[in-house]
């Protein structure tokens, strides 16, 4: 006696097929946005960041507002060497996005040298913020007046050290066969989004620190 084997339902197979189609569709629509949940990430980690330095700037304001202007209790400080910082992250800024421009377009070799150029001022600002402490008239521990700058500026150093060695990770990357590419280049675009917020508060702390 021969044995047969069970017909599946056709309508069975074919809730299996659209459960299978949901599926992929479900799968398909998290990978394409995974890109936003990244950016919402990194947009919560800079609000997170800027609500750090705006304790730092309230804290000097009221330091200010509280405390006469005697002698002693406050420096002049040289417009100079931090002007020159400003301009220099400013022109940054604009190398960036030049980099990011080249990188949609698929040119990498222009990406990677306009990203040098943007770690090159980056650098050049480092420098010259030490050179300004070197030849300041005050100590860290000498008031509270210098503890509060030395906190603002050296909390802001460190920020653009990390985005100087986020611009050196991301040349590599866009090397030829790596992970930044015309396509993919969520990597730039982020590290791109941090150097505008460094800079954007520089600018605020050198109105804060230096012109007011």
């Amino acid at each position: 006696m021969t044995s047969t084997a069970p017909l599946q339902d056709p309508g069975s197979l074919a809730a299996d097929k659209a459960v299978d189609q949901a599926v992929d569709h479900a799968t398909d629509h998290a990978t394409e946005g995974h890109g936003d949940f990244r950016l919402f990430g990194l947009a919560t980690f800079l609000v997170a960041d800027g609500m750090t330095f705006a304790g730092f700037f309230a804290a000097y304001l009221t330091f200010r507002a509280v405390n006469p202007l005697q002698e002693g209790s406050t420096y002049e400080l040289e417009l100079l060497l931090p002007t020159i910082n400003t301009v220099l992250l400013i022109i940054s800024s604009f190398t960036f996005h030049r980099a990011g421009k080249e990188c949609r377009g698929g040119n990498l070799a222009a990406t990677r040298l306009w990203l040098a150029i943007t770690g090159g001022l980056g650098v050049a600002f480092l420098a010259g913020q030490m050179i300004e402490y070197f030849s300041l008239p005050f100590g860290l521990t000498d008031n509270l007046f210098a503890s509060t700058f030395y906190a603002l500026t050296g909390f802001h150093g460190l920020h653009v050290t990390l985005g100087v060695i986020c611009i050196a990770i991301v040349a590599l990357q866009a090397r030829k066969g790596g992970r930044i590419s015309a396509s993919d280049h969520f990597g730039l675009e982020a590290a791109e989004l941090y150097w505008h917020f460094v800079d954007g508060i520089w600018v605020v702390l050198y109105g804060i620190l230096y012109l007011l």
